[in-house]
């Protein structure tokens, strides 16, 4: 087990994940932590052929691989250190969480960021507020961020 606080961002398309992983990147400067990025792909569904589902399986892999490499570089801006890849097959984000909290102790943290505008917070924010952050088999403080902070914002919080 590391000494050293890992703070986990769930890395997808949106613009809250923006703001997530720079709020992310300041506090793992701040506290002498890193970063893991958790990319989801869903599950591929071709019962009939299993090299056809092997196929797409290997190539949503490798576009996780590349999405996550873009934020890498910020990361690695930010932190001075290289995140941590974190990508597993699920059904929902929720289901990919619960499993890398129960077999990562080394997460400490975990960072989103509420969405903005009249949508809601987002489904893993909802989600949370539901029914509560144990997730797995173990409880992990969780930071919700306003998904519209400023940079000069995170910096100051951060």
């Amino acid at each position: 087990m590391s000494t050293r606080r890992k703070f986990l961002v769930v890395a997808d398309e949106t613009a809250e994940f923006q703001v997530a992983l720079r709020f992310a990147c300041r506090r793992a400067r701040s506290t002498g932590g890193y970063v893991a990025l958790l990319k989801v792909i869903e599950p591929a569904v071709f019962e009939h052929w299993s090299g056809v589902r092997e196929e797409i399986a290997r190539q949503q892999r490798q576009e996780a691989e590349a999405s996550l490499q873009a934020s890498a570089e910020f990361v690695q801006a930010e932190t001075g250190l290289p995140p941590e890849f974190l990508i597993k097959e699920a059904d929902s984000a929720r289901a990919a969480l619960k499993q890398v909290l129960s077999d990562d102790p080394d997460i400490k943290i975990m960072v989103l960021a509420a969405a903005v505008g009249g949508r809601g917070p987002g489904p893993l924010v909802s989600a949370i507020a539901k029914e509560g952050v144990k997730w797995g088999s173990r409880k992990v403080p969780i930071t919700i961020v306003p998904g519209d902070l400023t940079d000069d914002e995170i910096a100051d919080l951060a």
